[in-house]
């Protein structure tokens, strides 16, 4: 990304500032700099929002110890002078400092988004002394909260301890005082105002595009990744077919807030209709260009994330694994009559094909995927002696083409045959049975460095005009191959309870069936663990009915969606596909099935086309995709991820659009609420996370 970059805007860059204290009773201007008024000052500045403290607490990662902090072992006790931590031991900094909690030296940090200085001196000497964890000094809070970093583990840390240290050192928490940010609150203002500069470094302006199909989508904070992921999407012809509805009328739902076809109707409505793809007349947002204020996608977030332990956070996600959740709700959604399931485009079947090296008979096994991995090679690049000063690209560029040829390549798995015998292994080998409208490929560029997961940019070359997928199509059973004898069905296993705790159990005087319910119900181990489940369920209409290992509420399961249970569900104010999912549950029992919605309020529930829409597909001979050739695709659009984690950074999409009085198509970027004409798209590409190759007829090229 050697013309693109992506840089920050800063408040500073727009506006000149000044501070002032003013007594608004005797209209008099204070002197900030009094000992006196000076911290209080300072405090009311840098102090957060109650707002803000809760964007905070949805904000923060889950961070744990590391063995570093809890084997720490702190040098000789002694009194850091309060002189001693006004800057770092190594430059003139005062702030950014970060306190080796091992033998007491005060460094400065790394250089840090949003103007926040350093010279990582911090770091210096932690590579120096083999001390790994350090404390920044003006994020502790009395409260003992504060920024912990391990060096070792390069990662976030808590010290549970944090106070016994800090002591060992002369510090009190009760004493200090919070005077900087902390990584979490820079981080958070850093993804709201995250922007791509408004010029190439090259000197040339990016223009904003306004229109039909056109419209950004406002960043609610670490929503980039929703944004770029929904792009993508409605560029495509079968969502834009099946949401974007103008002269239709929304579905009459008790609450449209929850109604998903309503949300998916409303954004298509808003990216397409081009009534919000405007400038914004603001002069306050952007004194040199006016964008958009974009779309804000705050119920159609909820409503995805609802239930869902990641996406209803507020913390960066990965844009794919949000698309893998957005095709399993609009699946399992109704398409009523000739509305089509806009991810059928994306859906084709992937073969597998098995053979025994030894006996030489084959298996064929498929299986409907709607996108593919590709691990990309990680080939580090070598440097001429005499190209020492070359800027430094770790990995050497691979194609497309090449990783598609890994993904097909054949490979040896370990397997008995089940024909001859052998113990000499399989060869197993993917292709495409048939291939889809639209092909999603998900790349995965990650290397772990110090045990944790690291995103590393490795180049991927791409085509830009289209290219065959004929050589990657299965060509099926051979008429000379001999076919693997088909394995047994797999019954499902009978229980076993423990004999000892079946034992003392039953000679406390409970029934066999009870007893074993008890044991399976908790990990067959425990007979006081079974005897307290059993006191508890004791009242359970079933408790006497044997051990169903089953689907719940028997081999039939015909009592779980009995009409009259959910209409007495219903009568209290309980959704159908919530009814249903809480009779599936609780084995068709309508007391237990209240008591299991009150514990579960933000269970979706089991919708009419969940599971039949599957079933109808596995009943049908056709299979999703085509299987006809030449399978010619095109990339139409591709989702870039700048960072270094796929949980963190920042995501934007680049479309490929037709663009009025422009000929061929032109390539579009989407950051966020901002729509401007990409000019170096070419290098982009390569960086991309998820690439969208639309299947294009021989004659259009």
């Amino acid at each position: 990304m050697s013309k693109l970059a992506i840089a920050a805007e800063l408040d500073e860059d727009r506006y000149d500032t000044a501070l002032a204290a003013k007594c608004l009773d005797c209209d008099t201007e204070l002197d900030i700099t009094h000992a006196k008024l000076a911290p209080v000052v300072n405090g009311v500045i840098k102090a957060n929002t109650f707002s803000r403290k809760e964007e905070v607490k949805a904000w923060e990662q889950e961070l744990t110890s590391c063995e570093h902090v809890l084997l720490m072992q702190q040098q000789e006790s002694r009194q850091i002078e309060q002189g001693e931590l006004g800057h770092c031991s190594g430059c003139d900094l005062r702030e950014n400092l970060w306190l080796c909690l091992e033998c007491g030296n005060l460094g400065c940090g790394r250089k840090q988004l949003g103007g926040v200085g350093g010279n990582s001196h911090a770091l210096a000497h932690s590579t120096d002394s083999g001390h790994g964890v350090a404390v920044k000094l003006g994020s502790i809070t009395p409260e003992g909260t504060a920024d912990i970093y391990c060096y070792k583990c390069d990662d976030e840390r808590i010290d549970d301890m944090l106070g016994q240290h800090l002591a060992h050192w002369g510090i009190r928490l009760a004493e200090r005082q919070k005077t900087e940010k902390s990584l979490t609150e820079m981080q958070i203002e850093q993804n709201l105002k995250w922007d791509f500069a408004t010029t190439t470094e090259d000197g040339k302006k990016l223009e904003p595009l306004f229109g039909p199909g056109l419209t950004g989508l406002k960043n609610l904070g670490n929503s980039c990744y929703l944004a770029s992921v929904t792009q993508c999407l409605f560029d495509m012809p079968a969502f834009r077919q099946r949401y974007f509805r103008p002269n239709d009328d929304l579905p009459i739902v008790e609450d449209p807030a929850t109604d998903l076809e309503t949300q998916l109707r409303k954004m298509g409505d808003g990216l397409w209709s081009g009534r919000y793809s405007k400038p914004d007349a603001d002069p306050s947002t952007n004194s040199q260009a006016h964008h958009q204020k974009g779309l804000a996608p705050a119920m159609l977030k909820h409503l995805i994330g609802r239930g869902h332990e990641e996406f209803s956070t507020m913390r960066q996600q990965d844009a794919f694994e949000l698309l893998q959740h957005l095709f399993k709700l609009i699946t399992r959604s109704q398409h009523p009559g000739h509305l089509k399931d806009p991810t059928a485009a994306f859906r084709f079947v992937l073969e597998q094909r098995l053979q025994c090296l030894r006996c030489e008979k084959v298996r064929y096994t498929s299986n409907e995927q709607d996108s593919i991995f590709i691990d990309v090679p990680l080939l580090e690049q070598v440097r001429a002696a005499e190209e020492p000063q070359q800027p430094p690209d770790l990995y050497r560029p691979v194609t497309l083409k090449q990783c598609l040829d890994d993904l097909a390549t054949a490979e040896k798995v370990e397997l008995t045959c089940p024909s001859c015998g052998s113990n000499d292994g399989f060869s197993k080998q993917s292709l495409f049975k048939t291939f889809p409208e639209i092909l999603v490929v998900n790349a995965r560029k990650m290397t772990v460095i110090n045990w944790v997961p690291v995103k590393v940019d490795v180049p991927v070359v791409v085509p830009d005009e289209p290219f065959l997928l004929d050589e990657y199509l299965s060509k099926g059973l051979q008429p000379d191959e001999q076919q693997l004898p088909k394995e047994p069905e797999s019954k499902t296993p009978a229980f076993a309870p423990d004999a000892a705790a079946l034992a003392q159990l039953e000679g406390m005087g409970f029934p066999l069936n009870r007893c074993e319910k008890a044991l399976h119900a908790t990990g067959n181990s425990d007979a006081n663990a079974a005897m307290e489940w059993l006191f508890r369920h004791i009242d359970d209409p079933d408790i006497d009915a044997p051990l169903n290992l089953g689907i719940p509420g028997g081999e039939t399961g015909g009592d779980t969606a009995d009409p009259e249970k959910m209409e007495m569900l219903g009568a209290m104010g309980f959704g159908a596909p919530q009814a249903k999912k809480a009779l599936k549950e609780t084995g068709g029992d309508v007391e237990r099935a209240v008591e299991w919605l009150f514990s579960h309020p933000d269970d979706q529930g089991i919708f009419e086309g969940e599971g039949a829409g599957f079933s109808e597909r596995a009943h049908s001979n056709e299979s999703p995709g085509r299987a006809t050739v030449p399978a010619q695709f095109q990339l139409q659009s591709i989702v870039c991820h700048k960072g270094t984690s796929i949980h963190a950074g920042h995501y934007v999409a680049f479309i490929r659009k037709q663009l009025e009085g422009t000929q061929p198509p032109s390539w579009v970027l989407f950051n966020d609420e901002k729509v401007v004409k990409a000019t170096d798209f070419d290098e982009m590409r390569k960086f991309a996370y998820v690439y969208f190759f639309k299947r294009v007829p021989r004659e259009d090229v």
